[in-house]
């Protein structure tokens, strides 16, 4: 499958160079959720670790939360052709926050789950980085849902240590628009979201205001570089 991810290499391997992500002999797990953001960055890091000659391990981790009822077989395939082994682990994250807890706002409590699948699994796998594929508009809307819902001043970081697991969550996209990712990703097997409340959430709201802000002509680059370039003043603040 071709894919043309010059201009997605050029923000990964920013990101990667700026913060020093990756080194040699590392060995990354890439969240592979078969969204359009999670395949662009496994294949941006498989091309990544093919022409820019560093030596680390690359693998995929795929959280299985349809109870076996998902076919898998176009993401084991795009795997298969960019030669990344793709381990799928079960879970039970939609019984346990729709049925057993009942949540009302279930998303904070779904990626505390899915981020906990995916380092004990990487560390299971050998693995001491985990990818995730938040890009600079997560980066944003994480910055405006922390400031209207949370009423502070925060979003997440390039490279976080998590001392519980002894794992290193990287950001790679962490400089790449998702305008250029949805681009890059037209031909890609996209896996549909199968969560319930997929485009019902808080974040989606975040998206449309911030969408009828950048309206405003200059005002979608001016509030990605102010946060870009204030970040390590917001993480500390």
């Amino acid at each position: 499958m071709e894919i043309n991810l010059r201009k997605i290499l050029s923000g990964v391997s920013k990101s990667i160079y700026e913060f020093k992500m990756i080194e040699n002999g590392d060995k990354v797990a890439v969240g592979l959720s078969g969204g359009k953001d999670s395949l662009i960055l496994l294949a941006a890091l498989a091309n990544f670790k093919k022409f820019k000659g560093q030596n680390f391990e690359l693998l995929a981790i795929t959280i299985d939360q349809t109870g076996g009822k998902a076919d898998y077989s176009k993401l084991k395939q795009f795997c298969n052709e960019l030669n990344v082994p793709l381990h799928i682990e079960k879970s039970d994250i939609f019984e346990i926050i729709f049925d057993v807890r009942k949540e009302a706002n279930p998303c904070s409590l779904c990626a505390k789950l899915r981020r906990g699948i995916l380092c004990s699994s990487a560390k299971k796998l050998g693995c001491n980085k985990l990818a995730l594929a938040h890009h600079k508009d997560d980066l944003v809307e994480t910055f405006f849902l922390s400031l209207f819902y949370e009423g502070r001043i925060n979003t997440f970081s390039p490279v976080t240590y998590l001392s519980n697991s002894d794992i290193t969550c990287i950001r790679p996209l962490i400089f790449v628009d998702e305008k250029d990712i949805i681009l890059t990703s037209k031909n890609l097997p996209i896996f549909k979201n199968p969560c319930p409340i997929d485009r019902k959430t808080k974040r989606e709201e975040i998206k449309n205001f911030l969408k009828n802000l950048y309206k405003n002509k200059n005002m979608e680059k001016q509030i990605k570089n102010a946060i870009l370039n204030n970040l390590n003043k917001i993480l500390n603040n």
